[in-house]
């Protein structure tokens, strides 16, 4: 039975309806297409981005928070945004399932952390932002009560708060996420890239992070030894020259090959450049195939071997 981890891009869950309602919809469209892979047969992972989620919170906090009812910080930030998408997510599958006669088959979303070195140099360079915008007057007085935190201008905007984007290490509940699929249970695992921890004197402390979902979906997919990575994202196909008269769509392509165009900066640092790297790192570890390809390009997948194929070489 082929083992598959479905990294969802933030097309799978973003909707114009920001309330619970509007974004559950918007995940009942993405569950119409995760099931094709159950009716293939596959046991299934599937990881998920938090960005719009985590900023919607963040601003609730910074509007209500006080002395009595506090912001939390944010790896507890991130754990609650992964209950929310899986809960949506969840009952999306089990409302596809159903209608596909598929009853037997159990959902399950696992609260899911990354470890991360303390060592990793995104910590002396951070570079996500998050949160709200301020303006310079604000923006200094936040810097004041948060003295540990980086603020920086973002593109003639405001202000915004900037965190370490380190790379994954390990899964904490990598076994647990393997027993899970081996009792053929769709798993909602590593929303958000995960809870990044560092572990300190053999205890895990939570980290002011963000990991790239894509990274971590790399990491859980090689650690539960994962037949195929595939990464659903706007496009079918990753493209060199992307934009330009001589674009090029990518079908089946070599890691030698994807390396030389990376060198070349044929992809964009905040889109499509981690997918591509995360491919990477995955046929290198295991020697299995990378996809990456459209949310709504998975029939084609299946059928006609659509979409972008990184295979060693």
């Amino acid at each position: 039975m082929k083992r598959i981890v479905v990294a969802l891009g933030g097309n799978a869950i973003l909707t114009d309806d920001p309330t619970a309602s509007g974004q559950a919809r918007a995940l009942e469209a993405t569950a119409k297409q995760l099931v094709k892979f159950v009716q293939k047969g596959y046991q299934v992972v599937i990881t998920h981005g938090n960005g719009p989620q985590v900023g919607n919170l963040l601003l609730q906090q910074e509007a209500g928070s006080s002395t009595k009812n506090p912001a939390m910080p944010l790896d507890t930030v991130g754990s609650m945004t992964q209950g929310e998408i899986g809960l949506w997510l969840s009952n999306a599958l089990n409302k596809e399932l159903t209608s596909a006669g598929l009853t037997d088959k159990r959902v399950a979303t696992i609260m899911t952390r990354t470890e991360v070195d303390a060592t990793d140099p995104a910590f002396s360079n951070p570079t996500k932002p998050i949160g709200p915008f301020y303006s310079h007057a604000e923006a200094e007085k936040v810097k004041t009560l948060n003295p540990t935190w980086t603020m920086v201008e973002d593109a003639g905007r405001g202000y915004r708060r900037v965190v370490a984007s380190p790379k994954p290490i390990n899964i904490l509940e990598s076994k647990e996420i393997a027993k899970l699929v081996d009792d053929d249970t769709i798993l909602i695992a590593g929303g958000g890239g995960g809870v990044p921890v560092i572990e300190q004197d053999g205890v895990y402390v939570g980290s002011e992070a963000v990991i790239d979902k894509d990274f971590t979906s790399e990491k859980i997919a090689e650690l539960i030894h994962a037949d195929e990575l595939i990464i659903l994202t706007a496009v079918n196909n990753v493209a060199i020259n992307f934009g330009k008269a001589d674009e090029k769509c990518l079908g089946t392509v070599t890691v030698s090959e994807m390396n030389g165009y990376v060198e070349d900066q044929q992809f964009a640092k905040g889109s499509m450049l981690p997918k591509v790297l995360a491919a990477i790192d995955f046929v290198k570890a295991t020697g299995n195939e990378a996809i990456i390809t459209g949310l709504n390009n998975v029939e084609a997948l299946m059928n006609d071997h659509a979409g972008t194929h990184i295979v060693a070489g």
